[in-house]
């Protein structure tokens, strides 16, 4: 039965030492079709709003930011683990510290900046339905606007670096310790609280929208806004007031439920391995395999139910 300590250096996050063949091509497989799938939808996104002025709005800038970060693990990250996946465990190039770093850098960057994006896009919504709109335009100025989307890349900058065991693992003569030193430990329960931290804030701008909308269909119905059409329900035509209220709460509930699964199973498996016991090393690379495939997700979460997405 493989421990918690053996994680294989050609993929940190999914594959063991132990795994058969016909697991390690099935797990290739799947991160092949992951990046191609999650390469394909961020470019359409991104292209689409480039090419159409009528989706040039704020709420698509941050989920352009979202995508743009979802390509550092879809085109880039992903492809190489599906390739490393099919070499033996001792090929020597899995061995190169400087190769693994670039790996891990590249997921690192990729996940963080995503994260984040998902918090602005559910803050930009929340502000547009609940506050007054002279507030709305005050907040989100076009400079204002740039600044927090740099941020949101300078923080994954800093953060990278500065948590390099989290992201790549040890050579594959000598396992990372990830769940028995003390500092990865730490940085394993940084990340649950920072992701924890980061859920809760959405969930707050996400169910503050739907008390909104379900008070006062009317509210929504009279904002005139571009942005109105990203909302995560249908804008036009516009339902029976009944309805719409279902409608919307539906559909915002389904997307806080789709980004629930993805990166909580992560949260408390790390949780779990600090304060008990380490998990099984299939339930933690289930949990990283949730996560990373959010990059494949998001533009569809967010687009699925734009009238503008779909005319474009």
């Amino acid at each position: 039965m493989p421990n918690a300590s053996s994680w294989s250096a050609s993929s940190p996050l999914l594959l063991l030492w132990e795994d058969s063949s016909g697991t390690r091509i099935f797990l290739s497989l799947l991160y092949a079709v992951l990046a191609i799938s999650g390469t394909l939808s961020n470019v359409m996104v991104i292209y689409l709003v480039f090419s159409f002025k009528k989706l040039q709005t704020t709420s698509n800038a941050f989920i352009v930011n979202g995508c743009a970060a979802d390509l550092s693990v879809c085109a880039l990250w992903m492809p190489q683990e599906a390739v490393l996946g099919l070499l033996p465990p001792n090929s020597s190039s899995l061995r190169s510290a400087e190769y693994r770093l670039l790996r891990g850098g590249l997921l690192g960057l990729g996940l963080t900046v995503s994260l984040a994006s998902h918090l602005l896009v559910a803050f930009n919504r929340y502000v547009l339905i609940t506050k007054l709109p002279s507030v709305y335009q005050a907040l989100y100025q076009r400079r204002h606007t740039g600044c927090m989307i740099g941020l949101s890349w300078a923080l994954a900058l800093l953060l990278v670096p500065l948590l390099p065991g989290l992201w790549t693992p040890g050579s594959a003569q000598q396992p990372p310790p990830r769940q028995t030193d003390g500092g990865s430990r730490y940085t394993a329960l940084l990340l649950a609280l920072a992701v924890l931290g980061q859920t809760a804030l959405l969930l707050h701008c996400y169910l503050g929208i739907v008390r909104r909308v379900r008070g006062s269909a009317k509210r929504v119905s009279v904002l005139n806004f571009h942005l109105l059409h990203q909302l995560p329900f249908p804008a036009a035509p516009p339902p029976p007031r009944r309805a719409q209220r279902r409608l919307s709460s539906v559909s915002v509930l389904l997307l806080c439920c789709v980004f629930l699964l993805g990166t909580q199973p992560l949260v408390w498996v790390s949780l779990l391995g600090f304060f008990l016991r380490p998990a099984p090393p299939a339930l933690q690379a289930a949990s990283w395999l949730l996560l990373c495939s959010l990059s494949a997700l998001n533009p569809l979460l967010y687009t699925w139910r734009s009238e503008e997405f779909r005319r474009a």
